[in-house]
């Protein structure tokens, strides 16, 4: 059943119109000429609009342009007296669905009208599909940026929760960690600038920073406060806490390989670092850049075992290293840091 409006200025065309498409179970509504048919479907919408093409004060044409112009959604079909290839042509460029000659048949009419109303309702479940479709998109879009955000706001209180523990067992070295994550985005920062690293690298870096001494918790804290020379024993077991640092951080997801960071964090670039002897390209660049400033600022900084050596004494230990222990694009970099752009170690501020 289609909502048909049927206009032409012949009143008995368009009862009889009316006639045949009621008899099909269709809604009529009648008009008897262009304005009154813009009035009608203004205030009420149409399935499918016949209109004779030829009527005083405007025609079939105008209507049809009028229709399409206002973006009403309704199939338009023209009815002529004049069945002519330019007619049929005419109406069809201009958007009509199909054209019924007169004399009008019960069957051509109704055949043209249940074809228009069958295509309209295709494409409103067509529109409909599409809107639902947005509609769903947009809630699951939302849903998908709440869930990671709540992702990356768990990670987040992970990571500073297991960095607050380590800081609280090793009092010694608090600040420490927030140091050399800051250090080492500040690096990575120089880096990126020439060779484009990618962003998720450097947060997984400052992840890793923040936790890249995790495996202390394992040591007794009286090796880690003594303020002696360490014993051949306690040395090993200063050097497992990459290991175990590693253990405890491989099953957690932070989007980027922050275990092995940890774990490679003390290798070095000509192979004499632990725990596996790694060298060059084979270190993580992320873990590269983490020795060195884990490095730098363990010499910077005050231990229980000796005094602040200072930042001069910790960056030409550093330029000593380049080429051995160390990148020498990661040392090149970071003395750019400190020498170009005035960098300072700041314990009281965290890399974002």
């Amino acid at each position: 059943m289609a909502n048909v409006l049927l206009v032409d200025d012949e009143e008995a065309l368009r009862q009889t119109m009316a006639l045949f498409l009621r008899h099909e179970g269709h809604v009529c509504r009648l008009a008897g000429d262009v304005d009154s048919a813009l009035l009608a479907l203004a205030a009420e919408s149409a399935d499918v609009v016949v209109s004779d093409i030829r009527m005083p004060g405007g025609g079939g044409i105008a209507l049809l342009e009028a229709v399409r112009g206002l973006a009403y959604r309704c199939e338009v079909i023209m009815v002529t007296g004049d069945p002519t290839v330019e007619t049929a042509v005419q109406a069809i460029r201009c958007g009509a669905f199909d054209y019924v000659a007169k004399p009008l048949t019960r069957a051509r009419l109704c055949g043209a009208v249940e074809a228009a109303a069958t295509l309209k309702y295709a494409a409103d479940a067509d529109v409909r599909y599409r809107e639902d479709l947005e509609r769903l998109v947009e809630a699951r879009t939302a849903s998908l940026h709440e869930s990671l955000e709540r992702l990356q706001r768990t990670v987040e209180n992970t990571t500073q929760a297991l960095s607050r523990a380590l800081e609280i067992r090793d009092p010694y070295t608090a600040g420490h960690q927030r140091r050399v994550t800051h250090l080492s985005c500040a690096i990575h920062d120089r880096l990126g600038a020439q060779r484009r690293l990618s962003p998720q690298g450097r947060d997984g870096l400052r992840i890793a920073g923040l936790l890249h001494d995790l495996g202390k918790l394992a040591i007794p804290a009286e090796i880690l406060a003594k303020p002696a020379r360490l014993s051949s024993v306690e040395v090993s077991l200063i050097r497992a806490h990459p290991v175990i640092g590693w253990e405890i951080l491989s099953g957690l997801d932070f989007g980027w390989p922050v275990a092995e960071i940890v774990r490679q964090h003390h290798e070095r670039w000509d192979g004499t670092g632990y725990p596996d002897g790694l060298k060059r390209e084979e270190i993580r660049l992320e873990a590269r850049i983490l020795g060195v400033a884990d490095v730098l600022e363990a010499m910077a900084s005050h231990r229980p075992y000796r005094p602040a050596l200072g930042v001069e004494v910790a960056l030409e230990e550093i330029r000593k290293g380049s080429g051995t222990a160390f990148d020498p694009e990661v040392v090149a970099a970071c003395l750019s840091v400190f020498l170009e752009d005035g960098y300072v170690l700041d314990s009281g501020v965290l890399a974002d």
